[in-house]
């Protein structure tokens, strides 16, 4: 991820921290030392009360934030931005975390409501740049990582159920790598699903995807399993984000009936962790569509209605992980 040193790059890096180009949301994102952290996506609210601001302030603290960037991406309709905006940075500040860019995009275009300097940021806003031509897409591309969604509703779909995913062959195919609680060579069953989650990601790494259908299956059927299911909880790291998000949304579509639920948490979690509270929301509709009693799928709910700050689960993940290790591999 490229610095972000002005409003032009803050602007064109957003849909790649959150995975889509954002409409009627604000984007809240924390900087550390200098350096991006944790940014969220809120659906854009008709007013922002101090509880709601003291929530988001928290996170923020969480993060241990020493500044913000915001941005509000307004409606043609609405022209109450700058106030939302000024009232987030107000309740962010006493929070102790400093404002560093707070910008509104409205009608295609956007403004600092920072800056004082017509020359770089009249009062009409400057186009929105096309984000194609920008240096963080020349790295997405050359990392084998997609390009953000048009829209959340686009993003949301690649949650949905593929037709292949229904075929009763497929079907039986994934279920040949069930890990029954009782397997007399569970070690062995779980060793292997942690095997599986490694070259399917290779696969991803080189641009191949989900073509080798035998592992895609071996990896659904394997992940039924709590220990293997708790192992993709914790696997992924800053570097390797981007890669196993994609890889396990696509392996949720793919995904045959009685298999959906463990994948769908992990895509919820992550979803969460990064920010987007929405998607998390929907990939847990996924998972109680596939088992309405998914001890899990729960649980996250209550987590994520409990507002819960998405840092925690680094947290979470950073305590079970190695537990999980020990107790497949020892």
């Amino acid at each position: 991820m490229p610095t972000l040193t002005s409003a032009h790059d803050l602007i064109t890096a957003v849909p790649f921290l959150i995975g889509f180009h954002p409409t009627r949301s604000l984007v809240l994102i924390s900087v550390k030392g200098g350096a991006i952290g944790l940014a969220m996506r809120i659906d854009l609210p008709e007013q922002l009360d101090s509880e709601a601001i003291d929530l988001l302030a928290h996170h923020f603290i969480k993060d241990e934030a020493d500044a913000a960037l915001l941005v509000a991406y307004m409606p043609i309709e609405r022209k109450d931005g700058d106030s939302l905006l000024i009232s987030l940075g107000a309740g962010l500040i006493r929070s102790g975390v400093s404002i560093q860019e707070s910008i509104v995009v409205r009608d295609g275009r956007y403004r600092s409501i920072i800056c004082r300097d017509l020359e770089c940021c009249p009062e009409v806003g400057i186009t929105v740049p096309a984000i194609e031509e920008s240096l963080i897409a020349a790295e997405h591309v050359v990392a084998g990582i997609p390009m953000p969604y048009a829209n959340i509703a686009d993003l949301i779909e690649t949650l949905a159920a593929d037709p292949s995913s229904f075929d009763f062959d497929w079907s039986e195919e994934v279920a040949s790598y069930f890990i029954a609680e009782d397997a007399e060579d569970i070690g062995a069953l779980r060793r292997d699903g942690v095997e599986s989650m490694e070259l399917l990601l290779d696969e991803y790494r080189i641009g191949r995807g989900p073509t080798n259908r035998t592992l895609v299956a071996r990896m659904v059927g394997r992940m039924i399993d709590v220990q293997v299911r708790d192992y993709a909880l914790g696997v992924h790291s800053e570097d390797t984000y981007d890669l196993y998000f994609t890889m396990w949304r696509e392996l949720l579509r793919l995904a045959p009936r009685g298999f959906v639920a463990p994948i769908a948490c992990i895509v919820a979690a992550m979803a969460y962790e990064s920010g987007d509270g929405a998607l998390a929301q929907k990939a847990l509709d996924r998972a109680f569509e596939d088992d309405d009693h998914y001890p899990l799928a729960s649980l996250l709910r209550r987590v994520f209605n409990a507002g819960w700050p998405p840092e925690s689960f680094a947290s979470m993940r950073a305590e079970l992980h190695p537990k999980v290790i020990a107790a497949i591999f020892e």
